[in-house]
């Protein structure tokens, strides 16, 4: 179904299915306006260095301001047809020598786009000071992902200032990622999770006390007010997480796994944003959207396998995010996410995967289509922005199911 209009809802200012693990990784048209295009066009979505600046504690973060470009969120209008938005995100999102963060990014500005980096609170500590993190039932400085190198943190710093000067969300991983055990994630209660919250937000707004890195930009931000949103490590836990989220301020949570690809509702007043389950080509049962999920059902998990399975695994993977978008697009309009990690599991194909996927999204876009390239904190801004009577009706649509009437009558009769 094409869009009925090109009138923009968003105005830019200056397991496998369900048997595998449906966890996270262990270790992140000339001269025609587009809906995510900010003014003033020309290098626009080029970080620049903030003129306003009030240092916050040590200096490692700072006020600067309202984060560029950013979309004032429009009510639909009744008998307006939906846009279908499409949320790219990040799980731990550092930076390591494979480029994975800064390639991305690149993707994200040449395509007019913003995504959601969640980054893990660790990935700014220095393992010399890890005795300073306190994990919920966990040995103290112990963690299920590795610390960084001075030279990763250094290069995780610049990855994640450039991407919110580039309009981009930054969330919370949280820190050590325990998904098995006594220790898991998933045993932790509100009160263990506000602990843990409270040092990944520690973590890295003392980067340069726990670091020494003095000759290192701050981050442009303030991670307090900025974090409105996370997920959990491997998707578990939100149950207990939620109440805490709620305690202090959170406006959505990404952790729940095994949603539909319908409209979302909220839970304790908390967005509840799932990664959803989506047709798999060549199987009768849907895989999570995330590249874990991929890789669980393609090679039980092994990150390194034949590489003669590689290509037909990427095409795959490709065609089960492409068959997502278009079942949504051609339907009830639910929003898409996608989860990622900056792996390079089997050979870098579910890197590879996610960048064809994201062109296919952003060339239906760019042909005309009402699609949205957005944000977490974007979409939220949106929903929050209508009517929630007529979000009650979307969330009448089911998987793959297109109102009879039209869209037209079906957002106007709310």
């Amino acid at each position: 179904m094409r869009s009925m209009t090109r009138r923009s809802l968003l105005t830019l200012t200056a397991g496998a299915a369900v048997g595998a693990a449906a966890g996270c990784s262990a270790d992140g048209a000339p001269g025609r306006a587009k809906p995510n295009a900010a003014a003033p066009a020309q290098g626009a979505h080029h970080a620049a260095r903030p003129a306003m600046v009030n240092l916050i504690g040590d200096g490692s973060t700072a006020y600067t301001g309202a984060q560029p470009f950013q979309p004032v969120a429009r009510r639909l209008e009744p008998g307006q047809e939906p846009p279908q938005f499409v949320i790219f995100s990040w799980d731990g999102a550092g930076e390591l020598d494979n480029g994975l963060f800064q390639r991305f990014r690149k993707l994200a500005q040449d395509h007019d786009a913003k995504m959601t980096f969640f980054l893990s609170g660790l990935y700014t500590l220095p393992e010399d000071k890890k005795r300073l993190y306190r994990p919920p039932n966990n040995p103290v400085g112990a963690s299920a992902i590795g610390y960084f190198k001075d030279e990763h943190i250094r290069m995780t710093l610049e990855q994640v200032r450039l991407a919110w000067l580039e309009g981009h969300e930054i969330g919370t991983h949280f820190n050590g990622h325990f998904c098995d055990g006594s220790g898991s994630v998933g045993n932790w209660t509100p009160a263990q999770w506000e602990s843990e919250i409270e040092q990944a937000v520690g973590f890295v707004t003392q980067w340069k006390t726990n670091t020494g890195f003095h000759d290192v930009d701050f981050l442009p931000f303030d991670y307090r007010k900025e974090m409105i949103g996370a997920r959990t490590p491997c998707l578990l836990g939100q149950d207990n997480w939620l109440p805490t989220a709620r305690k202090l301020g959170f406006r959505y949570d990404a952790s729940s796994p095994g949603g539909s690809q319908v409209w979302p509702a909220q839970r304790l007043g908390i967005w509840d944003l799932p990664l959803q389950l989506i047709p798999f080509p060549g199987h009768r049962f849907e895989v999570l959207s995330m590249d874990y999920n991929m890789l669980a059902n393609q090679s039980q998990a092994a990150t390194s396998s034949d590489p003669r399975n590689y290509p037909g695994w990427r095409r795959q993977a490709t065609a089960s995010y492409v068959a997502g978008f278009e079942r949504a697009y051609r339907t009830n309009r639910a929003p898409f996410y996608i989860g990622n990690h900056f792996e390079q599991w089997n050979g870098g194909l579910y890197m590879d995967a996610v960048e064809e996927a994201f062109k296919h999204v952003a060339a239906e876009r760019d042909k005309g289509a009402d699609v949205r390239l957005v944000s977490f904190r974007q979409y939220v801004n949106w929903l929050d922005a209508q009517d929630p009577r007529l979000l009650a009706k979307l969330r009448t649509l089911d998987v793959g199911q297109a109102p009879s009437e039209g869209w037209g009558e079906f957002t106007k009769s709310v």
